[in-house]
Order: structure tokens, then sequence, then C-alpha cells
């Protein structure tokens, strides 16, 4: 529904006011679309805020999307840091273990945002937590709080991060 609502939005050409429109619309328009209207940097903040699940996990126009976001935000490597975290948005769900080892704590506020990880991830996750090199810091120094902000990434920790933390 969604590929075809894009089809009669964009019938005359890309509308000025493409912001207004649902982010999930924006799934199915490519940054070049986009340049018209923006810049790409805007384009993927609208798209870190829609609902990737419209599109398969591991569909080739996913995993295109993520490509497009890093280039246009020119990430040469696997370092993400906040800014760019908070660009990409929901898209970090797609990112693989080197890119959430490599930018330590700076992925997890959006991570918790995902509705499931890939064993890969999972362990990466686990690592960074563990490292206690994030802004949360290490599990025996969590609080009531630090949990509460954790709470999506609850489920992946495993039983050596679950005994640290106070009761």
């Amino acid at each position: 529904q969604l590929s075809c609502l894009v089809k009669i939005v964009t019938l005359h050409g890309i509308p000025k006011d493409l912001n207004s429109y649902p982010k999930d619309l924006l799934l199915f328009l490519s940054p070049s679309d986009y340049a018209a209207t923006g810049s790409c940097r805007q384009y993927f903040a609208n798209i870190g805020k829609a609902n990737l699940d419209v599109l398969q996990r591991e569909s080739s126009q996913r995993k295109q999307l993520l490509l497009e976001a890093l280039a246009c935000l020119k990430i040469p490597g696997t370092q993400i840091n906040e800014e760019d975290a908070e660009i990409l948005g929901r898209l970090v769900c797609d990112l693989g273990g080197e890119y959430i080892r490599s930018s330590g704590g700076n992925l997890l506020k959006q991570l918790s945002q995902c509705e499931s990880f890939l064993p890969d991830q999972e362990e990466a996750i686990r690592s960074v937590i563990s490292s206690g090199n994030t802004t949360f810091g290490p599990p025996v120094a969590w609080s009531a709080f630090t949990l509460n902000e954790l709470s999506e990434l609850i489920p992946v920790f495993d039983h050596s991060i679950l005994q640290k933390i106070p009761k």
C-alpha cells in the first residue's frame, strides 16, 4: 500500500512538503528523490523515525537504505558517534556486531528501540555493556534508573551481567 501511495504522491514530481508526509512513506523513496526537498541527512533522520519493519529485516531494500545512510553521513569505518546514531534512529537495528562493538555505548539508546537482534548483535551488546565503557558505567554501579533506561535491552543480558547488578 505504501509503495502505491508513493507512486500517487510523486506522480507529478516530488512534493516540496515531503517532510509533512508519514515517515513510513519515505522508506519507498530513494535519497536522490528526496534530495530536491532537503539534505540526505534530513532524509535519513526521517527514515530513522519510520517503522522499518514495513520492510523485511534482511531485505535488499533495507540493506541498501543502511548503506546509503552510512555513505550520506560519511561514516568511513565501523565507529558511529552519538550524533550520527541519533540520525540513524531505528536503522541502527540493522548494524552488525562490529559497529556495535566499535561504537561503544553510542548506539545503546537506539538499539533499545529494536524489536529483535541477531546473535552477533546480542553478543556485541553484551560485550559493550560488560565493558562498563558507556554512559551507564559498569553493571555493578547501576541503579533502578539505569535499568529503566536499558529495560528494552535486558533480555539480551546474560547471567554474568545480571549477577553484577546491585539488588
